[in-house]
């Protein structure tokens, strides 16, 4: 019997050693920072050995007459967490963008700072990410950057309810309305790339909004504070990707 029991708290133990190895944390500080994804599983691999990662630099484009962006927007219950890399929302209703002849819907959008994306060298203050999923799982990432200058009333609605503490979730009283955030005019640059995040998985498609929005010197720093940190991943090698304006 006590055979029995030391047996099983050996496996117990060889265990919980197999679940941290497939735990593999991620950050922008210290061992864990971008540099390093690569390195820290081999789930994350394509971090270091991916030819089409992002974020990128955008310069040198190609001038094309390409399709104009159509979206939708529903109101809908919106949900942000802290999830210790960013400050996210996530949505319900239809809001859809349409692009290649097919329907992506929004899952969630988050935000990091400085941007992730430079144009042309320029680091913006802040960059918001837009995920949209099809039906298939692909994946458009629509990119809106922020200037420093007048207080951004959709972005307060999220911030007066930004949870300081890491996992915590709250809905927010007021939703965020996308559609007035939004720049008007949808001009963009696109790209093929990849997550800019840990599996850093790629076949995403990209899309850069070249019209910035604004927020304050106030909300911009009050993001990066609840951070504590800078979250952004630093500029990937095109490796002769075009991107098309």
């Amino acid at each position: 019997m006590k055979q029995n029991l030391i047996i099983a708290a050996l496996m117990l133990t060889s265990l919980s050693c197999v679940a941290e190895e497939h735990t593999s944390h991620w950050g922008y500080e210290g061992q864990e920072k971008p540099e390093n994804w690569g390195k820290l599983s081999p789930e994350y691999s394509t971090c270091e050995n991916g030819k089409n990662q992002s974020p990128i630099n955008i310069d040198h484009v190609l001038k094309t007459q390409h399709e104009n962006l159509t979206f939708s927007f529903e109101t809908g219950k919106q949900e942000i967490v802290n999830n210790g890399h960013t400050i996210q929302v996530n949505v319900t209703g239809n809001n859809q963008l349409i692009l290649d002849e097919q329907i992506f819907t929004l899952q969630q959008f988050h935000f990091h700072t400085p941007s992730e994306n430079t144009i042309k060298d320029k680091h913006y203050p802040m960059e918001a990410h837009f995920v949209y999923k099809n039906k298939a799982g692909e994946l458009t990432v629509v990119a809106l950057m922020f200037n420093s200058g007048e207080a951004n009333s959709e972005i307060e609605k999220a911030w007066q309810q930004m949870p300081a503490e890491v996992n915590n979730k709250i809905i927010l009283d007021k939703t965020v309305d996308i559609n007035t955030l939004f720049p008007k005019k949808l001009d963009y640059y696109r790209f093929s790339g990849s997550l800019t995040t840990p599996p850093c998985t790629e076949g995403v498609r990209w899309i850069v909004l070249e019209q910035a929005v604004t927020a304050s010197d106030e909300q911009i720093q009050k993001f990066h504070s609840t951070m504590h940190h800078d979250n952004n991943r630093p500029v990937q090698p095109l490796n002769g990707r075009v991107i098309v304006d």
